[in-house]
This record gives structure tokens, C-alpha cells and sequence, in this order.
């Protein structure tokens, strides 16, 4: 019986931290959107797409993040259409973009990503109302010379490219 305990509170616990890492999500997910409606100059223009085709220039910010003693190196690149981050973690990158919902983005980025030669080894979509976010876990090669901040900001380009 003492097993049978066990297991039921290991899966409890397994649930309680999938609930917790979903209700970060929707965190982000909130986030991203307030901070996109503080940039976007009407929140009318982020419905339509064709407005955001003129000269946007995503913000750039490359720094070193320290999170319980792991350095990770990250970068991110920000527009009134979607933020985009990239950090190194272990021998992997975490991408992740937050923006409206677009049809057919994801195979964009996804596409991008084989094209620079990356190997997409995880890929989690959560959405809210008509926000997304997409998080990619990609395999770091040796040849690989691109750095975070070059890989943010052309998965940032593959937004404004309709």
C-alpha cells in the first residue's frame, strides 16, 4: 500500500509542476501583450498587419542573465508585433516569441530554423485569447556560427515579412 501512496503523490506533484509551468506561460503570455500595447503607437493598428509592414526596427538587447547561479548568455529583440528571446541553456537555446496570433508564423520560424541549420529538438505552442507564444528548445552544432542575438533578431524579421 505504502507504493500505491507513493505513486499517487508522485503524480500529484508531477501535475502541481505542470500547472505551475502552464500558469508562467499564460504569465508571459500576459506580459508580452501588455508591453506590446505599450509600444504599439493604437492598439487599432495591431489588429491589421499592413500598418506594421513600414519601418519597424526591433530593439535589440544582448545581456548575461544570472538565475540561481547559471550564467546563460541571452538576447532579445522586441517590436510591436512580437518579442523574441533567445538564451543559451546547457548545450541547447531556448527561442521563445510571444505575439498575436498569425496564421502560419510558426512554419515560418520553423522553416528559418532549418534553413540556418538548427535541429528543433522540443516545440511547445500555448495560446490565450489572441496571443501565442511559441517555445522552441533547438541543438546547438559546432558549426553553428550564429550567436543569440543574430538568431533573435532574424526569427524578429520573419514577423514583418508577410
Amino acid at each position: 500500500m505504502n507504493e500505491h501512496l507513493k505513486g499517487d503523490q508522485a503524480s500529484i506533484i508531477g501535475g502541481v509542476i505542470e500547472f505551475i509551468k502552464e500558469m508562467q506561460l499564460v504569465l508571459e503570455v500576459l506580459e508580452s501583450k501588455k508591453r506590446r500595447r505599450s509600444i504599439s503607437p493604437s492598439p487599432g493598428l495591431s489588429i491589421s498587419p499592413k500598418p506594421l509592414l513600414g519601418p519597424t526596427t526591433p530593439q535589440s538587447d544582448r545581456s548575461i542573465v544570472v538565475h540561481e547561479n547559471i550564467k546563460e548568455l541571452g538576447a532579445s529583440c522586441n517590436s510591436p508585433v512580437a518579442d523574441v528571446e533567445a538564451k543559451i541553456s546547457g548545450s541547447n537555446v531556448v527561442l521563445r516569441t510571444v505575439s498575436r496570433r498569425i496564421p502560419g508564423q510558426v512554419v515560418k520560424i520553423i522553416s528559418l530554423l532549418e534553413n540556418l541549420c538548427l535541429e528543433i529538438l522540443h516545440l511547445s505552442i500555448s495560446s490565450m485569447e489572441d496571443t501565442v507564444l511559441y517555445s522552441f528548445v533547438i541543438k546547438i552544432g559546432l558549426e553553428c556560427q550564429l550567436s543569440v542575438e543574430e538568431l533573435a533578431i532574424e526569427v524578429q524579421k520573419s514577423f514583418t515579412l508577410y
